[in-house]
């Protein structure tokens, strides 16, 4: 029922409408009309008003031929830059930037196979169960589309994510990630004349930077600092120093541990530290939550689905662990199960990336599968 040059030249009109972060309601308006005139319900919620984008979240419902629990799909409308004015070369199969933006596959690969689904869910009457799609805002710039989502206008409590590379591979699993924000407090004096009467922030920063554990801390556990900054002169001792890092791990042991152990070693450095009248050095650290990590496991219901699915069309699916975030992490936090999809997109965030033909066609006939399955069982 995949009607692959139809799905492959909606993905190439979909290249030519331009989608940075905050700035996607042409794609939305764009996707709002496409699914409006094959007669599915549209909704936009109001999550602009806190994401900054200038479109909230497109939600759209289809109804069921059968009566069954509803199924969502979800992929996200915001690519990263550059990803104005994308050209493209199509050439042995695949369709690759012309090296000058990003091509934008993340994720209108997704988007594509959703707009494809659509279409043969309106052509075809077999069996099948009411279907959501949700296209979130600002994905890339913290999954904000996501967590701003308006949720009383969902029903379905699981579904897919579609924001992955291979179609054979479906992730059950992610990490939490923290971020955390260390700021030092010292004092400024002029470094040639007075350097005594000064408490170098810096300094005191490196010396807490040097201590904190970074890159691979184990095989579930990751760490970073990723930006520093401070000071005003070169030659005035710098009262303010500030540290950005962030920390993220498959075990909520693992991250509470890492969290304490950043706490400890600020606190005995600080301890330990000569202190002048006015109580200086101080210092400020805050920890924030980015997403909370989630697991499925193989046995689950949902995972036998899609592994189903997969067989069904000769696809045989693997299931990974992903070490990114997605809106997958806000999904499932907030009690909409799901899995992430793959649709083929290679070389993400970079102006080198490309898709194979093969590879979103296979995205394709997948979702189309879950959702015939899917119809069966529910029957």
């Amino acid at each position: 029922m995949i009607d692959p040059e139809r799905l492959i030249l909606e993905f190439k009109t979909l290249l030519s409408i331009d989608n940075p972060s905050g700035k996607e309601a042409s794609l939305a308006y764009y996707l709002s009309d496409l699914f409006s005139a094959l007669g599915y319900r549209c909704f936009f919620d109001r999550s602009g008003e806190h994401t900054g984008s200038n479109v909230g979240n497109l939600i759209v419902h289809i109804p069921g031929t059968i009566p069954a629990k509803p199924i969502f799909f979800c992929a996200h409308l915001d690519s990263v830059p550059p990803c104005e004015g994308v050209e493209y070369i199509e050439e042995d199969g695949l369709i690759k930037s012309a090296g000058k933006t990003v091509l934008t596959a993340d994720d209108k690969a997704g988007i594509a196979v959703l707009v494809e689904l659509g279409r043969v869910l309106a052509e075809n009457k077999f069996p099948y169960p009411p279907i959501e799609f949700i296209f979130t805002t600002s994905e890339e710039v913290g999954l904000l589309g996501a967590k701003y989502l308006d949720y009383t206008l969902m029903s379905a409590d699981e579904g897919f994510v579609l924001d992955s590379e291979n179609p054979e591979e479906v992730i059950n699993q992610a990490p939490s990630s923290y971020q955390y924000r260390l700021v030092v407090k010292g004092k400024s004096a002029h470094a040639g004349l007075e350097p005594e009467k000064g408490i170098n922030a810096i300094k005191i920063l490196a010396l807490i930077l040097s201590s904190l554990p970074t890159g691979r801390i184990d095989p579930e556990t990751t760490a970073n600092i990723g930006k520093i900054q401070g000071g005003t002169a070169v030659n005035i001792v710098p009262e303010f120093a500030e540290a950005l890092g962030e920390f993220r791990s498959h075990s909520e042991e693992k991250i509470e541990e890492l969290k304490r152990s950043i706490e400890n070693t600020v606190k005995d450095i600080f301890a330990n530290l000569p202190k002048s009248e006015d109580g200086l050095p101080k210092y400020d650290l805050k920890f924030e939550k980015v997403f909370q990590g989630f697991h499925i496991p193989e046995d689950d219901p949902l995972c036998q689905l899609v592994k189903r699915a997969g067989e069904r069309i000769g696809l045989l699916l693997t299931f990974k662990k992903k070490e990114g975030g997605s809106d997958a992490n806000v999904f499932n936090a907030n009690g909409k199960r799901c899995l992430i999809l793959g649709v083929g997109m290679q070389k993400v965030h970079t102006k080198e990336e490309f898709i194979r033909k093969r590879d979103l066609i296979n995205s394709a006939r997948l979702v189309l599968e879950i959702v015939k399955l899917k119809g069966e069982l529910s029957s």
